[in-house]
């Protein structure tokens, strides 16, 4: 095959890959803000300032639709892209594991970086720990790691039943990972004031979050990773338009049990029920999420292909995933810390989400802006350097014929 060609059908292949991913950095800023602009939103409760229909009725929108299945879509793509980077060594003969432990050490700081300067419910530190278990299990047969994914995601779902039936006989352990209206109330003035304050309620939440990322998180990330690792060995990206049969049978099972799932884990969530109910809920939330997210995929992939301009949108967010990412937490925190404005809890949830769609579609603008000029974003470019010790190219006519 020509290298013209070779490259021609490579770049199409990962556009949508791009594509999902940058789909994925939408939902997560929906899901995300609402945590960045309130403190008892991170501890688990809605903020007492908004009660009104319209208020309750976005918190359902948003946990029934996004919540729990954007990042497991981006810890998908984190899964496949790996096969990708494997790929990627093979063809140019370096050395695939040096370079991505650097990688993997190069995400680790920017997430340790993010986690206590913007955002402590971070999730490049988790993916960083993760990847070190996909690097172990790299030789791992397609259907050995989808039957771990599944494995993991049903022993997780068992562990929230469980914990669910120990609240029942009094043994709650809800408080483990999430705080109180006290601690909210607290946050929330922290939140308001110095970088050292803010740093310091980051720090002091990081403790819980912990624990969350080994309970809950990390595990469910994990399986997510190992089903688009699997999904790579097959190639199963590569041509997505050749199987409308398969992407057809993912919406059928996905969209009604997924969204079922999704209604009574938001019911759980926000009804004022016993702590039993909301960790059984989980429970539930953890088997169907990742049913509606590949609902969600299936979606795009036969969308994508008729949809020029819907691609032509995503693409570019999609490419620039990282900095992109970063920069949601960075503008919301100058919104709502005192970094900013200061604005946390004054907004109500839909002029909450309302912002969360313009931060990314003023991202989709400027990303198709930078990559005009750029072969990366910044901080994939920082990134690539740190991995490859060397100097990337930055703009593309710098690029080798």
């Amino acid at each position: 095959m020509r290298p013209a060609v070779a490259t021609a059908l490579q770049d199409h292949r990962l556009a949508a890959v791009d594509a999902l991913r940058g789909f994925a950095l939408f939902g997560i800023v929906v899901v995300n803000i609402a945590y960045l602009a309130s403190g008892y939103r991170m501890a688990g409760l809605a903020e007492p300032a908004f009660s009104a229909p319209l208020d309750w009725e976005v918190r359902w929108v948003v946990t029934v639709f996004f919540e729990n299945k954007f990042y497991l879509l981006f810890s998908f793509l984190f899964g496949y892209s790996f096969t990708l980077q494997i790929d990627s060594a093979a063809a140019s003969g370096s050395a695939f594991v040096p370079r991505f432990l650097r990688r993997l050490t190069g995400l680790f700081l920017l997430g340790i970086a993010h986690a206590v300067l913007l955002f402590p419910g971070d999730i490049l530190a988790t993916y960083a720990v993760v990847g070190l278990v996909l690097l172990a299990v790299r030789r791992i047969t397609p259907r050995t790691a989808m039957l771990c994914a599944g494995a993991l995601t049903l022993a997780l779902a068992a562990g929230f039943v469980l914990m669910a039936c120990l609240a029942l006989r009094g043994l709650d352990v809800s408080g483990t990972v999430a705080g109180g209206a006290a601690q909210a109330a607290r946050s929330d003035a922290a939140l308001q004031s110095s970088a050292s304050m803010i740093i310091s309620d980051h720090l002091h939440k990081l403790g819980r979050i912990v624990v969350l990322r080994v309970l809950f998180q990390g595990p469910a990330v994990l399986a997510a990773c190992l089903v688009g690792l699997a999904i790579g060995k097959r190639r199963l990206l590569a041509d997505p338009e050749r199987r409308p049969a398969t992407l057809r049978r993912i919406q059928w099972v996905g969209f009604p049990v997924g969204l079922a799932g999704a209604v009574f884990y938001a019911h759980s969530t926000w009804s004022g029920g016993t702590s039993a109910y909301h960790m059984l809920g989980q429970a539930v939330d953890l088997v169907t999420a990742p049913l509606l997210a590949a609902a969600y995929v299936a979606t795009l992939l036969r969308v994508l292909p008729h949809a020029p301009r819907l691609a032509a949108a995503l693409v570019p967010p999609g490419r620039m995933a990282l900095t992109n990412y970063l920069g949601q937490s960075l503008i919301c925190s100058l919104i709502f810390t005192g970094y900013g404005f200061a604005l946390v809890d004054r907004l109500s949830p839909l002029t909450v989400s309302s912002i969360a769609v313009a931060i990314f579609a003023l991202q989709a603008a400027g990303s198709r802006v930078w990559l005009r000029g750029h072969r990366y974003g910044p901080v994939e470019w920082l990134l690539r350097w740190f991995t490859n010790w060397r100097r990337p190219a930055v703009r593309l006519r710098a690029r080798s014929t």
